[in-house]
């Protein structure tokens, strides 16, 4: 992997300057405007113009593809089963790589759970719905229980030991935490690239409840959607560059104005709304069961799907 000291007019200083405004990947520069690298690295707008034309000329920046050439590289896309054959289906056999996918719902609608079965489903084989592969566990909520993964790994015929050691977990405690430790998946899926199992599964649960609670008022508002939508594009570029499923659980909130229809609405707005790849909406059924919502999906149409939590998983 190259480091930013390959690009012209970077020395050591601008390049630690660079990593610590979050440009740690020539990809990350090539992407920015010269005004954002000017102020990061604190250096003149005219060699900011020469470093990021530098990085795009060293990646794949402003190339187009014919549609048949990106078919065929979707053909090569990976699906996690999300352990119930009904929801798999209303997904088109289950989560996909290279796509950031969304579950939102209220607090016991399953979020967690779900997001506990893929990691320990993506280490299945791939002809038993896994991808063989190991997985990222960002919690920003500390909702994170290794004795949850025990049951479902055991139910799975799986060593329980095992399936924990391929699973890495990182506590985020704020947004620019978070966004850091995104930042570093990229880094542990390099080093990785040429283990048994690579990574293959980025779970952050919740996407959102730092950015609630930090940005809190319409004043901050703006300044709140600009940082969620710069996590939401390395997110995209992890699940995109290493061919990785991202799966990110959200938050709901009620809006008294509704009177009609379901009155909850996902934490993020727009920026997210029109981010995510898929996007599902759970929510609570009879007898303990949950009922997940396809509302949004670039190939899918629309549906409902019903899940049940037990011991042994989601079924």
């Amino acid at each position: 992997m190259k480091s930013l000291e390959d690009l012209e007019y970077v020395g050591p200083s601008t390049a630690e300057k660079l990593i610590d405004a979050g440009y740690k990947t020539i990809e990350s520069i090539a992407v920015a405007t010269p005004e954002e690298i000017s102020g990061a690295a604190e250096i003149p707008l005219s060699t900011a113009e020469k470093i990021v034309a530098s990085a795009k000329s060293q990646v794949e920046v402003g190339e187009f593809f014919t549609a048949e050439d990106i078919l065929n590289r979707r053909k090569g896309i990976g699906r996690v089963t999300t352990g119930s054959k009904e929801l798999d289906t209303l997904l088109g056999g289950g989560l996909e790589t290279q796509a950031v996918s969304e579950f939102f719902g209220e607090f016991g609608s399953g979020k967690t759970q779900i997001a506990h079965q893929l990691c320990v489903n993506v280490q299945l084989p791939v002809e038993s719905g896994g991808l063989y592969g190991s997985a990222i566990y960002i919690d920003t909520e500390n909702t994170f229980r290794p004795e949850r993964i025990v049951q479902m790994a055991s139910a799975k015929g799986l060593d329980s030991g095992e399936v924990l050691k391929n699973i890495k977990v990182a506590r985020a405690f704020n947004t620019d935490h978070q966004m850091l430790l995104a930042e570093k998946v990229m880094e542990l899926c390099e080093e990785r690239k040429e283990e048994e199992k690579e990574i293959k599964l980025l779970v952050v649960d919740s996407l959102t409840s730092h950015f609630r609670a930090e940005y809190v008022g319409r004043g901050t508002l703006a300044e709140r959607q600009q940082k969620l939508g710069k996590h939401l594009m390395t997110l995209h570029t992890i699940a995109d560059k290493y061919d990785i499923v991202v799966f990110v659980t959200n938050q709901v909130s009620a809006r008294p104005d509704v009177l009609f229809g379901n009155p909850t609405m996902p934490i993020g707005g727009h920026v997210l709304g029109h981010s995510a790849t898929i996007r599902v909406f759970l929510r609570k059924g009879k007898s303990g069961t949950r009922i997940a919502k396809l509302v949004d999906s670039p190939s899918l149409p629309e549906g409902e799907a019903v899940i049940k939590i037990t011991p042994d998983g989601i079924k």
